[in-house]
């Protein structure tokens, strides 16, 4: 599928529902969402670790391989799924990711006890929105993403691609995908977060108390990826298990069945719905959260 240039430059590949029938999606029906067009680091492009340290470390990726290894299947979501209302698209995929654990990485610089955030940052960088930005940064809470996170090497057991990421990028299972950043060049231990266009401005949302928060945790989804013999398939997801999916078939509840959670994979289910013509699902995960049914990026559609 090919690659197309939004309004604001970015490059973008999108994936219809019925593309999205494999359990592990691949490579050519997983999204591509570049801000400022794909980077061409160096394959030997190291990343840096400084900040609130012991001592600034430089990693080359063969030294990233020689940490230990870590293999995780995970939802890959991008914020922007769907951008707008009625597109047909999917920005999701679920992929399998090798790396080393971000705790292994940054326990080499020796981590020092003030520091409370990590600020990722990407090699990319350009115009965006009409901003100009030197680079692309976010900032994460460094006592969820140590053990979670992965510097990875590898997608679907080959070298990372630089149309993925690579040749290093961050992972970080159950957050949305703005957040795993790709081309890596810098990890920073901080005890703040940085004003920046993709971490202050950019990719925040109502919080309960009503002030903005950054998009970080995963939202309760779910997609029908086709119907076949009367029978609809389809993946949920969220940032904690699914535990149960309501298909309607022409507005009419059916028994769904419901795959066990596994890790931070997605969730496959199938409903009975013979030669219904239209066919939704809605999903609610453990944390009693339960898609909208309208009104927000995650409704039932």
């Amino acid at each position: 599928m090919r690659a197309t240039m939004d309004p604001v430059g970015a490059v973008r590949r999108l994936v219809p529902p019925e593309r999205l029938t494999e359990r592990v999606t691949g490579p050519d029906d997983a999204f591509v969402i570049a801000h400022f067009g794909l980077a061409r680091p160096e394959p030997d492009r190291p990343v840096v670790v400084n900040g609130l340290v012991e001592r600034e470390v430089t990693l080359h990726p063969d030294e990233v391989r020689a940490l230990p290894a870590h293999r995780v299947e995970s939802v890959h979501e991008c914020f922007g799924n769907p951008l707008t209302p009625g597109e047909r698209v999917r920005r999701v995929a679920n992929l399998v990711w090798t790396g080393a654990r971000l705790r292994d990485v940054l326990d080499l610089a020796g981590v020092r006890p003030e520091a409370t955030t990590l600020w990722a940052r990407g090699a990319d960088h350009g115009e965006f929105g009409g901003v100009a930005s030197p680079d692309y940064l976010k900032d994460l809470p460094l006592d969820d993403v140590g053990d979670r996170a992965l510097v990875a090497y590898s997608c679907h057991d080959a070298p990372m691609t630089s149309e993925r990421g690579g040749p290093l990028r961050l992972v970080v299972p159950g957050y949305f995908g703005t957040n795993s950043v790709k081309w890596l060049t810098d990890l920073t231990l901080a005890d703040h977060r940085p004003e920046h266009l993709f971490t202050t401005r950019l990719y925040l949302r109502p919080g309960p108390d009503g002030r903005s928060v950054p998009v970080r945790e995963l939202d309760v989804s779910s997609v029908v990826t086709g119907v076949s013999d009367g029978e609809a398939r389809g993946w949920a997801w969220s940032s904690t298990p699914v535990v149960e999916v309501v298909v309607e078939a022409d507005g009419e509840p059916v028994p769904a069945e419901l795959e066990a959670a596994r890790g931070r994979a997605w969730q496959g289910f199938r409903a009975r719905v013979g030669a219904a013509r239209t066919v939704t699902a809605r999903a609610t995960d453990a944390a009693g959260r339960t898609q909208p049914l309208s009104g927000a990026r995650n409704a039932v559609r």
